[in-house]
């Protein structure tokens, strides 16, 4: 496949070669475990991914997953494009999209941006509901969905600094010079949501509305806020219980938790030797987070969905993946990582908030840098909540675009 001229989609099939394939199985056969310790109990994940669980993945991985079954599956189910963009400060690069188109009049058009260590087929279990609504009275969307360049099949970036804010500018180009939709709304998790906000940050003449289910910002100064401060200093009395969860939830990942972001932010391609070899070593670091970021008490993804997901970053080495840690905090400017959690986005935002999510902090810290006008709190669901509980994800989409805020900011003028 040849993607030659810029802004001139080429339809794509998902094909992982014959090799790769082999040498995977040849390596899994081949790995040497680590043993568990033998006063750890078997729900006790604090030093990481369980033995018995990567071994049992390993062997179905091996000798039981069908990955040309699930690929031809990816292929039949998604309508995917590669095309080519001239992205401002950084000059050409390949993205992967999906694109799927409603025949219901009136739809909107929906992005989906995911995080890692997801992929594009985070959206597989929204996509169909979203484009073709079994009410006729519900808002139908043209979902389009990127994948973040390095993660799945999207190319990975050839030269360094392609992070967030290069994304953005990207995913912005590719909506509008490229698919033609002038006006839009976004919906992202973890790096979804950086890449969706510094969108909004940067283009509102063409992001009109966002939806989060993931929203990392920090208090703001107590001498701008000093209600807000007040407040976190009496918690225990003041919020409210999902509030006082949910800062819990960011204590324990920022204390338990953000290792892999270290070193992935600091030496991603040392980390790639290991990981990018060996489809153990993978396994081992993404199940953990599987594990530990989803609501597992009300959704434990089956094995091949987890290992599916896997395959995602074992297709390119994972190394793509790690480095985009790198390069998303090594950028500057108005929607770098560091700019756009205390810029204030003019953009209305909604957000879901699921129980089991790392980072949604208290609601005044939000709306003291976001313009937060719907919100949704669910008794169950995690970081991945298009995959965990794609229903609840849909229906909160439906009511956010479909409100009365969204439809006026989609028909103003900028």
């Amino acid at each position: 496949m040849s993607v030659d001229e810029l802004n001139t989609p080429v339809p794509y099939q998902l094909h992982i070669s014959d090799d790769l394939l082999n040498v995977t199985k040849q390596k899994l056969r081949l790995a040497r475990f680590p043993d568990e310790q033998i006063d750890v109990v078997d729900n006790d994940w604090s030093q990481g991914a369980k033995v018995k669980v990567v071994k049992r993945l390993a062997e179905y991985w091996a000798n039981g997953y069908d990955w040309r079954a699930e690929e031809a599956r990816i292929n039949a189910e998604f309508k995917q494009f590669k095309v080519k963009i001239d992205i401002p400060g950084y000059g050409p690069q390949v993205l992967h999209y999906a694109h799927q188109t409603s025949a219901r009049p009136g739809a909107i058009p929906l992005l989906f941006v995911q995080g890692w260590p997801g992929s594009f087929l985070e959206a597989r279990k929204i996509i169909e509901p979203l484009t073709n609504p079994p009410d006729a009275s519900d808002q139908a969307f043209h979902v389009i969905v990127p994948s973040i360049p390095g993660f799945g099949p999207g190319d990975a970036p050839q030269k360094s600094g392609f992070g967030p804010q290069l994304t953005a500018h990207g995913f912005t180009k590719l909506m509008v010079d490229v698919l033609g939709y002038e006006r839009f709304v976004t919906q992202g998790g973890d790096w979804g949501s950086m890449i969706t906000r510094g969108m909004a940050l940067m283009y509102p003449q063409n992001v009109r509305a966002c939806h989060h289910n993931f929203f990392p910002c920090f208090p703001p100064p107590w001498y701008k806020a000093p209600l807000t401060m007040g407040r976190l200093i009496l918690s225990p009395y003041l919020y409210t219980t999902r509030e006082l969860d949910s800062l819990k939830n960011m204590q324990y990942w920022q204390k338990e938790q953000d290792g892999y972001m270290k070193i992935q932010s600091t030496r991603p391609q040392s980390l790639g030797f290991g990981l990018g070899d060996s489809p153990i070593g993978l396994l081992g670091w993404l199940v953990e987070k599987f594990h530990e970021w989803m609501d597992v008490a009300h959704y434990e993804m089956p094995d091949d969905e987890l290992l599916t997901f896997v395959m995602m970053h074992w297709m390119q080495g994972a190394t793509p993946g790690f480095r985009y840690y790198k390069m998303a905090f090594a950028e500057e400017g108005e929607a770098s990582i560091k700019e756009s959690f205390g810029k204030y986005l003019n953009t209305p935002i909604g957000l879901s908030h699921f129980p089991r999510e790392i980072m949604m902090p208290p609601y005044d810290w939000v709306s003291g840098v976001a313009n937060e006008r719907f919100r949704r709190e669910h008794d169950k669901g995690g970081h991945f909540a298009a995959v965990e509980c794609p229903e609840l994800l849909v229906q909160d989409l439906r009511d956010w675009f479909s409100s009365d805020t969204v439809k006026r900011a989609m028909e103003s003028d900028i």
